[in-house]
């Protein structure tokens, strides 16, 4: 293998690397992040905000033994949203109704009790 080749194949192996963790538009309409070994996607809807999480593969997971805490940006203030198993989604109350794409992060705890993060700009 020459030099050249090799600067490529490095070259092509970090802009995947890179692509992996830009955030993308999810199947449910929010925001896709990854978060550890999950990805999770937040969607803000009405009084309601939902958090899916998929594991790499976009295989959406049940909810069933996560738990969570959304720390969203709402009207310029951090709010901290509980989250709780809903289903095929996590699920916390807004005080404030907000719809569409929202700023802030998530904290995750999954059932093998390890814990991520994911982050929404």
């Amino acid at each position: 293998m020459t030099i050249r080749s090799l600067v490529l194949a490095a070259a092509l192996l970090a802009s995947g690397i890179a692509q992996a963790h830009e955030p993308r538009k999810g199947p449910n309409g929010g925001t896709l992040v990854d978060a550890g070994s999950h990805h999770v996607e937040l969607v803000a809807a009405g009084s309601e905000v939902k958090v899916f999480v998929s594991d790499a593969a976009d295989a959406p997971l049940p909810s069933d033994g996560f738990k969570g805490m959304a720390i969203l940006l709402i009207d310029g203030k951090p709010t901290r949203v509980p989250l709780a198993p809903a289903g095929a989604f996590l699920s916390g109350p807004l005080a404030t109704p907000s719809e569409g794409a929202m700023k802030g992060a998530v904290q995750l705890t999954g059932p093998d009790g390890k814990t991520s993060q994911a982050k929404f700009n």
